[in-house]
């Protein structure tokens, strides 16, 4: 009986540590609770160097400020700057959060959707990352916050009580007796009531050591900061284990005289003081001076600007420093900005190089700035040289070219070019570069014979008229030209170059829709249409297309000011029905004009594009001449049974450059570069004066 009895007994314990053994299992792999913090919520409220929190929705608001890239100011909002890095979206999510040392500054930038702001420095800083939690470090569950140093308090004033405690340790080691001084902790608490308040609390540790033996050193002080994490954990982010609160240490070594066990009692950091020298208070919750909101540019002065400044040894240093001065008094003019002007700049010498490109500055200031820090490469004059970088390579997307504003390029010029200018600027004036040329202390007479290529401002400029070249007889009056190069600069109306033949065209298609064409060629000829109207820069303000479909009868597809896309007017060309019916070209062109061309902007170039598979049953020589004689450029274009002189008739002369046939349908496609082409080289050999 007793057996069994202590048989049931085992068995129960067992079963008892069976279940002792899962429970506690379970709590080991219980999950990690993250706390929920607030969009307002700043690092520097929080004391945990380092921690895992949520973040809501909806922290993208700009009431949430931010301040730096990648490393922000510790007052900035928590989840603002995670949305920033791109760590989380604007639904929230987990993040990992690191303090690391305050930054001699803050650069601001734009990035995904939040505008962070600029700051000269700050005391302590912080990263954020994915909030996964690292191996082997255990993140607080809660989080704590510290409380407002400059709370009032209610009932009376502050009365400051000092606790000290000693700690007395002593070692042995060989000839020499080591005594570590008492370690003292010196506390500040405040005895005021302050219900549901924690009571602020610094502490300062100071660590005396004593050393006696043979031979006794000369006093040093050494002092240190722990600054949680320091920069290691910006660049390598690398796991910052064992983190502990940051707070001053002052080790000092005395002499074989000094007690061993010496209580020290001292306010050794005042309160409000800070940690590092940055000159601002440590108190938390201290709101910065605000900022002073930074301009977004000058509405008015829309333009992507690339400067070409001369970097030639020829120059000399006082001249280039001079140089500078005026890009810097220039960048102030345009005040620049992202709904303004965009200032670049590149410095030629041998060969030319990005000193930075559109996007990287966004404010006159810190233009300013960078091109003070500019230095001269030396080298030739190779000005041909850096027009054909600037053409192949600077007004990219990428470099921060934004489509709507015209391309301006200002070439600075000391004396003359030791290259040719003539065919890389031809080439940036159709690519919609507009070229101004600054010429300072040109060729004399007896320098003439020196200069590579003669009349080369004129060969370079946007046009001949003078209001794309400046010549400034002195180094010491550059300063003189300012306003009057930003004037013309600022004046869109007047870049005639940001016009190319590819975006400055009203152009309308003229179809038939006869019964001879039928269904399937109607389609081909669709595609033929489509295949030209995708090469140009379509727009409101750039190429427009309109449409016209022609049997007996006419009928109006779509007009210029319709669709404003590209893809608008390719899917607009899609949708057109074939109508079927006799050929009455002639009133089509008399139509074309009426609905189409007579609605035309002032400065755009009016381009009709006929086809048709017939003879027509009525006139097109007059209709054709009344076209010619108003301004429309026509290009007809025949397939099978279309008479020849009816489509050199309508054609704009030469004939030959505006006038196509063609014995199939399926063979269209084949003139769709050779009219792009035409306009493109009529366009272009227009007089630039």
């Amino acid at each position: 009986m007793k057996s069994r009895t202590t048989i049931a007994t085992i068995f129960a314990l067992l079963l008892t540590c069976i279940y002792a053994t899962k429970e506690a299992t379970k709590k080991k792999k219980s999950k990690l609770y993250v706390p929920q913090i607030d969009c307002d919520t700043k690092a520097a409220k929080i004391i945990n160097p380092e921690f895992i929190a949520k973040c809501p929705s909806g922290c993208q608001d700009v009431k949430y400020r931010v301040y730096g890239t990648d490393i922000y100011a510790s007052f900035s909002s928590i989840c603002g700057a995670a949305i920033h890095s791109g760590t989380i979206d604007k639904s929230g999510g987990k993040i990992l959060v690191q303090k690391v040392a305050g930054q001699s500054g803050y650069k601001g930038s734009f990035s995904n959707g939040i505008r962070s702001l600029s700051l000269p420095r700050w005391r302590e800083s912080f990263i954020v990352s994915e909030g996964k939690p690292k191996k082997g470090v255990q993140y607080p569950s809660t989080l704590e916050y510290s409380s407002s140093s400059n709370t009032p308090v209610k009932g009376g004033s502050q009365r400051k009580e000092y606790r000290t405690t000693a700690v007395p340790l002593q070692t042995t080691q060989g000839a020499f007796t080591t005594a570590k001084a008492a370690i003292r902790t010196t506390e500040f608490v405040s005895t005021t009531p302050k219900p549901a308040t924690i009571p602020t609390t610094v502490t300062t540790t100071i660590t005396i050591q004593a050393t006696t033996g043979v031979a006794t050193k000369p006093p040093v002080a050494i002092h240190k900061v722990r600054d949680i994490g320091q920069v290691q954990a910006v660049q390598g982010r690398t796991q910052n284990q064992g983190l502990q609160r940051q707070e001053p240490i002052v080790s000092f070594r005395k002499p074989s005289t000094s007690p061993a066990n010496l209580a020290i009692e001292t306010d050794l950091w005042k309160l409000g003081s800070s940690l590092f020298d940055t000159g601002f208070s440590s108190k938390e919750d201290v709101v910065p001076k605000p900022l002073e909101p930074v301009s977004q540019g000058n509405p008015n002065c829309k333009v992507d600007l690339s400067f070409l400044i001369d970097g030639s040894w020829s120059i000399g240093k006082r001249r280039f420093q001079i140089q500078k001065q005026f890009l810097k008094d220039v960048a102030q003019a345009l005040d620049v900005g992202p709904a303004g002007p965009l200032m670049g700049i590149i410095q030629y010498g041998d060969d030319p190089s990005t000193e930075f490109n559109l996007k990287t500055y966004t404010n006159s200031k810190d233009l300013q700035n960078a091109i003070e820090k500019i230095l001269q490469k030396g080298g030739l004059s190779n000005v041909g040289r850096a027009l054909s970088f600037v053409n192949k390579n600077f007004f990219e997307d990428a470099n921060g070219n934004r489509g709507s504003a015209p391309n301006v390029a200002i070439v600075m010029v000391d004396g003359w070019p030791t290259d040719k200018v003539e065919e890389a600027s031809r080439l940036a004036r159709e690519s919609g570069i507009n070229i101004f040329f600054v010429t300072i202390e040109g060729p004399d007479e007896n320098e003439k014979q020196n200069v590579v290529e003669t009349n080369f401002v004129d060969k370079a400029v946007c046009r001949t008229n003078g209001y794309y070249s400046i010549n400034v007889p002195s180094w010491f009056s550059l300063h003189k030209v300012v306003q009057q190069l930003v004037k013309r600069v600022c004046d869109s109306d007047r870049l005639a170059c940001s016009k190319t033949c590819l975006n400055a065209a009203d152009i309308g298609f003229v179809i038939d829709g006869s019964s001879s064409v039928g269904t399937g060629n109607f389609r081909t000829l669709l595609q033929f249409v489509t295949n030209i109207s995708k090469e140009f820069e379509i727009s409101d303000t750039d190429t427009r297309i309109g449409a016209v479909q022609y049997t007996y009868e006419q009928r109006l597809e779509f007009g210029f000011d319709k669709h404003r896309t590209k893809q608008d007017v390719l899917n607009a060309v899609k949708r057109i029905n074939y109508w079927s019916g006799g050929t009455s070209t002639g009133a089509a062109i008399n139509y074309a004009f009426e609905q189409l061309f007579s609605k035309s902007k002032p400065n755009k170039r009016k381009i009709m594009i006929l086809i048709t598979d017939g003879r027509s049953y009525d006139d097109v020589r007059g209709p054709a001449a009344a076209a010619h004689q108003n301004g429309v450029i026509a290009y007809s274009v025949g397939i099978a049974w279309a008479a020849q002189d009816e489509l050199e008739a309508i054609a704009t002369d030469p004939d030959k450059e505006h006038s196509f046939f063609v014995d199939e349908f399926d063979s269209l496609y084949r003139f769709v570069p050779r009219i792009i082409q035409n306009i493109c080289t009529e366009f272009n050999s227009q007089p630039r004066n």
